[in-house]
């Protein structure tokens, strides 16, 4: 994979020089650039390895007016290199440069003394030892220190073998090249033939020539029509480096440096971010503090709220706070960034993001200094972690903390109920109502019962109707599964109880059985409905034999049918036995007296001739069983 390195340092210092001479490519792209001899946008260059890799960097301007510019190339960075002119020593950007990476927290690079062709020994090793002390209080701590001369190509062996270690100790962080297939914008620009362009460096997974990427927080989706990678048109470009990709379904005036092309979950679209401050945050940072945030390549205005619920600190001196947006931007799980103030410009703080999409309406009520310094002090990509997130909103779909737990965590806890982690608190007041609303009754319709459940599930996390249904049902089923509950048909019983039958179904059930039994009864049914029985209650009425169909909707209770078919057959015996007679013999009408020899015949109890009905091949099993076929 690629890796991206930024460069940091004073105007004036020799970065673009540098990165000249590392990689013969002029970072400096702008005419007014070149006019003016100094880098005024974010530029950018590549080298090629040993062994066939590549190295991208992202130049920065130095000047102090362009601190928002550099930001953007640094938000986007693996590691950096810090400039330093050895005749000039470090300046008020060197300062600032440092302070804006340690507030991001990037803490692989190497700082190069360029310009030692104008210094004598003394000199040089008075910026080195200088330089040192400067990184010593930083994130960069440790970092090597080289002498090199663009000029006269003095030590630029030795600057590309630091940053080839430089590499090789990025690539073997645990977390590198992990989480959602991600671009964050830095330039948007229209090719004559071809259409829209964007550039950034690619995150995650790749991305290949016809894949579908989502624009985020826009939301709308893109159709990759060209992939390029250092000015070569490949059909994939895997993550970690520099891209260009040719969009289709979009136009240049739709798009903005600061947007992110994502594919899956992972990239949230968010108003509102839960935040993790690095220790040495200005003092005067307050609740209601207007900030600029600087995340990845965008720029938005907020506030800091940090009132009673949103302030926690932790075991390493980081403290939380809400940010709260002008508008939305595109987050993830994980994600470093800088604030700063509006004017003056001064750096405000940096820190992560430790949840893009923080709890929301009732949730909210969860938020307090435990739960935000248990989430703060869990240790970063540890499932730890999303416990304490999970424990923060009190439910949570596990198809997003699975795309959390891909950016930054580790693997997700079992024991999902209805599509959601539960926070223990919340299954065991789900739980205890359940329990509850069963003892006292001593039993409970599940349709009762599943209401209550869902009413008390939706007072506690924001989740919809569908989903607290679902949860609920999963509580139940576990109860049951358990010993907690018994179920018994639609009914939900204490633990213990006996299952029989529900005494309201009985009751239902003798009541359309006494309606089937007259000569004439009603449709099955007209009958189920003036009886109030379900259809569970006409089949275990039809299963035990209390009641038989003679058709789809006609039944009689099975005594009275019995009685009609031995009268049947005693006619039929005397002589051949009309439909006619039938019907005075039981002083029903002719479509029952229809009904009940027909429903003879299919059984072979009767037999239909021209004459009438005589007794069929099956009549002595029917006397036999006195009336039973």
């Amino acid at each position: 994979m690629t890796v991206v390195i930024g460069t940091a340092g004073h105007i004036d210092h020799g970065k673009t020089s540098l990165l000249r001479a590392l990689t013969g490519m002029d970072a400096d792209r702008l005419p007014e650039e070149q006019r003016r001899g100094m880098t005024i946008d974010v530029g950018y260059a590549h080298v090629a390895l040993a062994g066939g890799s590549e190295m991208d960097f992202v130049d920065v301007p130095g000047h102090d007016r362009l601190i928002g510019n550099m930001l953007v190339g640094a938000g986007e960075i693996d590691a950096a290199m810090l400039v330093v002119a050895a005749d000039d020593g470090p300046r008020a950007q060197t300062m600032e440069h440092l302070g804006l990476l340690d507030a991001l927290g990037i803490d692989l690079g190497l700082a190069v003394v360029t310009k030692i062709d104008l210094a004598d020994a003394d000199r040089r090793a008075e910026v080195t030892a200088l330089l040192g002390g400067l990184l010593d209080g930083t994130s960069l701590r440790g970092a090597r220190v080289v002498a090199a001369s663009s000029a006269t190509m003095e030590g630029i062996d030795a600057v590309r073998r630091a940053l080839v270690d430089l590499r090789a100790a990025v690539l073997a962080r645990p977390m590198f090249g992990r989480g959602p297939v991600r671009m964050a914008v830095d330039r948007v620009f229209s090719v004559r033939g071809r259409g829209v362009v964007v550039t950034g460096s690619l995150r995650g997974g790749p991305v290949a020539r016809g894949d579908v990427l989502r624009v985020e927080p826009l939301g709308h989706e893109v159709r990759v029509r060209e992939v390029q990678v250092h000015n070569r048109t490949v059909e994939r470009a895997e993550g970690g480096g520099r891209v260009a990709l040719n969009l289709a379904g979009t136009d240049v005036d739709a798009l903005r440096r600061g947007l992110v092309l994502t594919a899956g979950p992972g990239v949230e679209r968010s108003e509102r971010l839960l935040v993790a401050l690095r220790p040495g945050a200005l003092d005067a940072v307050r609740h209601g503090l207007r900030v600029r945030l600087h995340l990845g390549t965008d720029v938005v205005d907020g506030v800091l709220d940090r009132s009673r619920r949103s302030v926690a600190s932790g075991p390493d001196g980081s403290t939380t706070a809400i940010l709260r947006l002008d508008r939305a931007i595109a987050a993830a799980f994980g994600d470093a960034f800088v604030l700063r103030r509006p004017s003056p410009g001064e750096t405000v703080a940096g820190g992560r993001i430790l949840d893009p999409v923080p709890p929301r309406g009732v949730a909210r009520r969860r938020m307090d200094a435990g739960s935000l310094a248990r989430l703060a002090a869990a240790g970063w990509g540890t499932g730890e972690q999303v416990s304490a997130l999970v424990a923060l909103h009190g439910a949570l779909p596990v198809a997003r903390v699975a795309s959390w737990a891909a950016v930054s965590c580790g693997p997700v806890p079992d024991g999902a109920m209805g599509g959601l982690l539960l926070a223990g608190d919340l299954r065991d007041a789900l739980e205890t109502a359940a329990t509850t609303a069963v003892a006292g009754p001593g039993a409970i319709a599940a349709a009762e019962l599943r209401t209550t459940l869902v009413g008390e599930a939706r007072r506690r996390v924001p989740i919809t109707a569908q989903t607290s249904a679902s949860l609920v049902d999963a509580v139940i089923d576990g109860l049951v599964a358990g010993g907690g509950l018994v179920r018994d048909r639609d009914r939900i019983l204490p633990a213990g109880a006996s299952t029989g039958p529900d005494p309201v179904l009985v009751a239902a059930m003798e009541r359309l059985e006494a309606m089937l039994a007259v000569a004439a009864p009603p449709s099955l049914r007209e009958a189920g409905l003036a009886a109030r029985c379900p259809i569970e209650g006409i089949r275990m009425l039809e299963s035990a034999g209390r009641i038989v169909r003679v058709e789809d909707d006609l039944a009689w209770e099975a005594g009275t049918l019995r009685r009609f078919w031995l009268l049947a057959l005693r006619l039929a015996a005397a002589g051949p036995l009309s439909p006619a007679t039938f019907r005075d013999a039981t002083g029903t009408s002719r479509r029952f007296a229809l009904a009940i020899l027909e429903d003879l015949d299919r059984r072979a109890v009767l037999r239909r001739t021209p004459a009438g009905h005589v007794p069929g091949p099956r009549a002595s099993s029917v006397e036999a069983a006195g009336g039973g076929a």
